[in-house]
């Protein structure tokens, strides 16, 4: 069983505007772009929306799971841990991304295949060097996740504990870098 978080509990400050309901490809939004990736590649995606944006719970499409953060104005850790309860003990891989990072399907298919080839216990796409995401994670790093807290660092802390072990796949893609944060950033990268 392959779980996705896709944490979209942000309020989009800089944005300006919910990411989630940004148009994304022919009739998607970023939200449903993402999810209809990581469905087609088999995973259950887990939605972490926060109260201000609760109502896209109608745009989660069939077969993934969506959850609200009452806490998400405490920073994303807290997203993190409240998708965490909804993921199973015994996932396989556990693939966790933002709304604002969409990548094509090819994307995480060759990650997933890196992960699964180099029973890596954590995965992460770089470009020219520099790690991009989503990452994904093995079973065994889950009691890490769980324990984590912005006080140190959050996901941050994991990654700098296991960076060394971190099964790292080059991609000729800068895409594997991209988090739509500003309305220009969008608009450069529009589909």
């Amino acid at each position: 069983m392959n779980f996705a978080i896709v944490l979209a509990a942000g309020k989009s400050t800089r944005m300006g505007t919910c990411k989630t309901s940004l148009p994304w490809g022919a009739g998607k939004t970023l939200l449903t772009y993402q999810l209809e990736q990581w469905l087609s590649l088999g995973f259950t995606p887990v939605v972490v929306l926060g109260l201000h944006n609760s109502q896209q719970q109608k745009d989660c499409l069939c077969g993934s799971l969506s959850v609200i953060n009452p806490y998400s104005d405490a920073r994303k850790t807290t997203s993190l841990l409240t998708a965490l309860e909804y993921v199973p003990q015994n996932f396989e891989v556990l693939a966790i991304s933002a709304v604002d990072q969409p990548r094509k399907l090819e994307i995480y298919q060759k990650l997933l295949t890196a992960h699964q080839d180099n029973l890596a216990l954590i995965t992460a796409p770089t470009y020219q060097g520099k790690m991009g995401h989503p990452l994904l994670f093995n079973n065994q790093i889950r009691s890490h996740l769980q324990n984590i807290r912005e006080e140190t660092l959050g996901l941050r802390q994991v990654i700098q504990e296991f960076y060394p072990v971190i099964c790292k796949v080059e991609f000729n893609d800068p895409s594997v870098l991209l988090d739509i944060n500003t309305p220009e950033v969008y608009l450069d990268n529009l589909r």
